[in-house]
């Protein structure tokens, strides 16, 4: 789902960032809220603890303001890379968790990942890191932390309902839809750009995280910070699919690196017979 957001956003079109934030996270936040009435829950799934409500927005809004601003301080393509350190900051993080063990191939799976990213993002060619762009750099380093602290810390958390990130998307539409007040000016979409933005909230911006909650609370951490990897790659395959970019030798290079990359996190799923449990 990961993989469709560039894309998607792309087909939205000239939708300010933090309006566009506002708009697709309201669809799974009234989505879940309308859910949890029909279930007869009412509000229950929300009611969580001041600490739960804070790593959620913290995650979710936090991420997202934080890549705003790295956008718009720094060039996309330096950006970007160094928002992709999260993936690898999951794995390690992960050795901070009861239980967990990190292994040389968690980390070296990472690595190769970050490095088929690297090949994805800049198609081979050179990046250049500016002093000028320091708070660019900076507030991108912030979206990898934030995302990587979030999703581990949400394991600490399993015993909250999913449902509740329902919760966390609806705080973030309006949090987002405050900054879009305060720092754009609005542009409505038109046309095919409203199909764009409900398949935004309902996938990228929406069951994605959902889905993501669960993989963090009851999955192999270690491997799916591998297998994060293939989001960038699977953005760059639809975007060349729908005429939005061009395939090149970097792409290829990239795919092995991201997919062995991927399969050295997960060894310990691989390996795994059918049935055992984690």
């Amino acid at each position: 789902m990961w993989a469709g957001l560039a894309l998607l956003t792309t087909l939205a079109g000239p939708v300010p960032p933090f309006q566009l934030v506002a708009m697709a996270f309201a669809i799974p936040g009234a989505a879940s809220l309308a859910l949890s009435i029909v279930r007869g829950e009412g509000l229950r799934p929300f009611r969580q603890k001041p600490v739960v409500w804070a790593l959620g927005i913290y995650g979710l809004f936090g991420y997202h303001f934080a890549y705003f601003v790295a956008l718009s301080s720094a060039p996309p393509v330096e950006a970007g890379l160094i928002a992709y350190l999260s993936p690898l900051l999951i794995v390690l993080f992960s050795a901070l968790l009861p239980g967990e063990r990190l292994r040389w191939y968690h980390l070296a799976g990472a690595l190769t990942g970050l490095a088929g990213t690297a090949l994805v993002v800049t198609d081979g060619g050179r990046v250049a890191f500016k002093a000028e762009h320091a708070l660019g750099y900076a507030a991108a380093f912030v979206c990898a932390l934030v995302w990587s602290s979030y999703s581990v810390l949400s394991r600490r958390f399993g015993e909250v309902p999913t449902s509740a990130v329902g919760g966390f998307c609806m705080v973030t539409a309006i949090l987002a839809a405050l900054s879009h007040l305060m720092l754009e000016t609005t542009i409505w979409p038109a046309g095919g750009a409203w199909l764009a933005i409900l398949a935004l909230g309902v996938g990228p911006i929406g069951l994605a995280f959902f889905t993501w909650d669960v993989g963090m609370k009851r999955g192999d951490i270690q491997a799916l910070g591998g297998l994060f990897y293939v989001a960038p790659l699977g953005s760059t395959a639809l975007l060349i699919l729908f005429g939005k970019g061009e395939a090149s030798w970097a792409i290829g290079g990239a795919t092995a690196l991201i997919v062995g990359g991927a399969a050295l996190a997960a060894i310990d799923v691989l390996r795994r017979q059918p049935g055992a449990q984690p």
